[in-house]
């Protein structure tokens, strides 16, 4: 089923009829207002969506097309005034927490001899200088306190440049938090959108090294973040977590991908029959590890279980993995810990939604245009979905919005102020934004 967002780019067309001149085309622009916000100083704290990092690296065009840098965009049409980021070099390769350059859709050749296209890196490393030089400017304070990897937790740690370079780089000084540098830029509104981070990494591991953090103690450290930002009588928008596993990382390989002809799934019985599993002739489950699936510890995926992006496909083709060899818990995500994790995302959710209440906030719910987008939303005309590369609003990497993906989620934050502070600020025209970019 298909969505159709209420957003419309506004279009006049002005008629007239004499029999000696015709009137010109007439548009009137549509109305604009702050309401009950001041947009003057805006500023927005993030993680890694915040930032504009896509394509699994932060680099200077991504950071463009940042969520904070087009929310502070229609913000400036109601009276906000100049927003700052932490740019990266414009001719930067761009730099991943793990040291890598962005990715590129280009041509790669597998296993088996087959060329297609698919993500490869722009370079062999990343700008890992970058992160080592530092960018702050005292008299052009930043507004984009997005910062890639960061959790809740983290936003108040001094001196928490020392343990995330990506805040390091734009930090005032060795000793400063996220938190206070950007209340140091005086802002007059904000918007917050955390809590990824602190799931994430969990997700991405299988469910199976990382930990996350207690709903309660999440909780505790957002209220705190929360009463910092408001001071005394600050207004803005908190946001929602989309549940992570829906991004395209989780959900482009599916479970029963393993497709066999006669003599393979011959192979697999003459393995698996004497400890009671079996193969067919075209798509089974993958072979997964399972400590709880009795003495061998082995057994078929089943419908809803989630075979990771990172998952070496490669070693799928021609290797056995997943078959004779079955995946290791790292790589895919099984109903119980699907259930765990999106059991955590909702708690995350109604603490953040009674934050909201409780401090008379704006409420954005971006959760649930990812969620549309399982089957796919029509914005103007376009259709996007959380289909790997072609689904067009998602980044290389499976996680991150791609531009256009950033302004759909931008006009969130956009419709939850203006339904709580009665302003008029425009909608972004996320069609007029880049997807991804075919060689």
């Amino acid at each position: 089923m298909k969505h159709i967002l209420n957003i419309i780019i506004p279009l006049a067309i002005g008629m007239g009829v004499g029999t000696l001149s015709s009137c010109k085309p007439k548009y009137k622009a549509p109305e604009t207002s702050a309401g009950e916000l001041d947009p003057s100083r805006f500023v927005m704290i993030g993680g890694s969506h915040t930032a504009g990092y896509m394509d699994d690296a932060l680099y200077y065009d991504g950071q463009q097309y940042s969520i904070a840098n087009l929310l502070s965009k229609q913000l400036q049409k109601v009276g906000a005034g100049a927003f700052n980021q932490p740019y990266m070099p414009s001719n930067s390769v761009g730099v991943s927490g793990s040291g890598m350059s962005r990715f590129k859709l280009g041509y790669k050749t597998d296993c088996l001899g087959v060329t297609s296209l698919s993500p490869v890196r722009l370079a062999a490393n990343g700008d890992v200088a970058a992160l080592n030089a530092n960018v702050y400017n005292a008299s052009q304070p930043f507004g984009n306190f997005g910062v890639p990897g960061m959790t809740v937790s983290a936003i108040n740690v001094s001196s928490y440049g020392m343990f995330n370079p990506f805040f390091g780089r734009m930090s005032s000084s060795s000793s400063a938090s996220v938190l206070n540098d950007a209340l140091a830029s005086d802002p007059t509104c904000f918007a917050l959108f955390v809590g990824i981070e602190d799931i994430l990494p969990y997700a991405q591991g299988g469910a199976s090294n990382a930990t996350y953090i207690n709903p309660a103690t999440f909780s505790a450290y957002y209220e705190q973040l929360v009463v910092s930002m408001i001071g005394s009588g600050r207004k803005g928008v908190l946001s929602l977590i989309p549940d992570v596993t829906e991004m395209p990382y989780f959900t482009t390989i599916p479970w029963n991908g393993l497709n066999l002809t006669p003599d393979k799934a011959a192979s697999l019985n003459a393995i698996y029959n004497p400890i009671g599993i079996s193969f067919q002739e075209g798509p089974n489950g993958f072979m997964i590890q399972d400590p709880g699936a009795g003495a061998f510890s082995v057994r078929h995926m089943v419908e809803g279980e989630l075979v990771l992006l990172s998952t070496p496909l490669d070693s799928v083709k021609c290797n056995s993995m997943g078959s004779v060899f079955p995946f290791r818990d790292q790589l895919v995500l099984t109903l119980d810990e699907l259930t765990e994790i999106r059991g955590v995302i909702a708690q995350y959710n109604a603490a953040i939604t009674a934050i909201a209440q409780n401090y008379n906030l704006a409420l954005a719910k971006p959760d649930e245009l990812v969620t549309n987008m399982q089957t796919g939303v029509v914005y103007n005309g376009i259709t996007l979905s959380t289909k790997f590369v072609s689904g067009g609003a998602f980044s290389l990497d499976g996680i991150h919005f791609n531009p256009r993906g950033n302004a759909l989620i931008t006009n969130e934050f956009i419709r939850a102020l203006n339904e709580k502070y009665h302003a008029k600020i425009p909608a972004v025209n996320a069609a007029s934004y880049p997807s991804v970019i075919f060689p």
